[in-house]
């Protein structure tokens, strides 16, 4: 399959000097749910903001499909899920996803049905006329989530989508992005949470702004003779410096 994302010697320097992405280049491909993995501060989320257009790179190239990253065409093909909650407190849950579907360009009985196919897919339709302030925070996750599903996005980009939710809605939203990636859609989800690495059909470990591997979970595990991902990470990491 094609590569849906293209990222060639990218680095990027926030503030004055601080590297917060050295020389990464690697391409993936769509159809899979690809996990960005590595400890907190390790780059994942300006990996992210500069693949969805939102961080100014330093140097490098970076192609989102077959466009450059952030170019406006990508705008209705490309979601974004950032860690902090993205809705309003004072607007119901169905008039937060009605909003964000008027932005991506539904209207009338379009936003209406986009908005319900997206509550029903993170099981909030039956909170749809319950304010968003008076929701616990998973459940605010999941309307974010539901923002992000609106129309039809070619390629999700989810930083953290999982914080904070118990292990019930944990597992059904893996179950969500295995559906999505079988419909053809490209996942993809950073996580500092170890056990996740191992639901990912693709990895990219990451550390101090370095890409330290990338593979399936099987091909680290036999490359680093290690039974699970995160003692393959930890080596992998561990001889990284």
């Amino acid at each position: 399959m094609a590569s849906v994302i293209v990222i060639d010697k990218l680095s990027v320097v926030l503030g004055v000097k601080y590297p917060a992405l050295r020389n990464v280049s690697v391409e993936l491909s769509g159809g899979k749910i690809t996990g960005f993995i590595g400890p907190s501060g390790a780059g994942k989320t300006t990996l992210i903001r500069a693949i969805v257009g939102r961080q100014r790179i330093t140097d490098g190239r970076l192609t989102v499909l077959d466009l450059p990253a952030g170019s406006k065409p990508l705008r209705g093909r490309v979601s974004y899920m950032t860690q902090e909650i993205s809705v309003y407190d004072d607007l119901t849950v169905q008039e937060n996803v009605r909003y964000f579907a008027n932005m991506a360009g539904y209207y009338g009985k379009r936003a209406h049905a986009a908005a319900a196919k997206a509550l029903e897919l993170v099981d909030m339709a039956d909170k749809a006329a319950v304010l968003v302030s008076n929701l616990s925070g998973g459940q605010k996750q999941r309307v974010s989530l539901a923002v992000a599903l609106i129309g039809e996005p070619e390629l999700l980009v989810l930083d953290e989508p999982t914080v904070g939710l118990d292990p019930v809605l944990r597992e059904q939203l893996w179950s969500l992005f295995r559906e999505l990636a079988g419909q053809g859609k490209t996942v993809i989800v950073s996580s500092h949470v170890m056990d996740e690495a191992e639901r990912c059909d693709d990895l990219l470990l990451i550390r101090d702004g370095e890409l330290v591997a990338h593979g399936t979970p099987h091909e680290l595990c036999e490359r680093t003779g290690t039974k699970t991902v995160e003692q393959s990470f930890l080596k992998l990491a561990g001889g990284a410096k």
